[in-house]
């Protein structure tokens, strides 16, 4: 009896491991703040990510770059004093592939203010895979109310020059993506790099 016990517990334990192994859980899972470094063709950025606040998606966030799964994508979205959107596609305008849609966290008392980092969706709240946004303004337009809002789950704080800059670029209407503000020349985010904990 006890031996059937343990072995149960063995295989729940284990099927919990394995089920929780590529989450983004097991990424510096002790630390609250991780920071990652965004390398691109327009410069390199660091962005601090706040778990504490946004567990889900900061895990979700950490899961793509640890498959390094952003490296060689395009910020495909550049709206001046508004967002600057990226993470979904390659060069050629091919969408990544994703992991399952996440619950959304806007209600974490995060605002989507300048330079804070969020994750794009779809109208309805609980569809945001893996592409984010940068804040190039305070946005209270885009903070829960009455209806869900746009989860913040982190904020640079090193080289928001960089970010700033890709809103100078000349921008056209993008036909591959329906999208009437993508930079002429693609923005490659060439690299994403989970930094040491400090």
């Amino acid at each position: 009896m006890l031996r059937s016990l343990f072995l149960a517990l063995l295989l729940v334990t284990t099927a919990t491991v394995a089920k929780t192994k590529n989450d983004g859980s097991q990424i510096q899972p002790d630390n609250y703040y991780p920071r990652v470094k965004m390398e691109t063709t327009m410069g390199d950025f660091v962005v601090e990510l706040y778990r504490r606040k946004a567990p889900i998606t900061v895990n979700n966030f950490l899961r793509y770059v640890s498959d390094k799964s952003y490296d060689g994508t395009i910020f495909h979205r550049v709206v001046p004093g508004f967002v600057v959107q990226g993470g979904g596609y390659t060069p050629e305008y091919e969408e990544r592939p994703t992991y399952d849609p996440i619950y959304n966290e806007s209600g974490n008392g995060l605002k989507n203010s300048l330079y804070t980092v969020a994750m794009a969706r779809e109208n309805d709240p609980h569809t945001a895979t893996r592409q984010f946004f940068f804040n190039m303004n305070d946005n209270p337009s885009l903070d829960p109310g009455r209806n869900w809002g746009y989860t913040v789950f982190g904020m640079i704080i090193e080289g928001e020059e960089v970010v700033e800059n890709m809103m100078t670029v000349p921008r056209e209407y993008q036909i591959a993506l329906g999208e009437p503000n993508a930079p002429l020349e693609p923005i490659i985010l060439k690299k994403v790099t989970v930094l040491p904990p400090l």
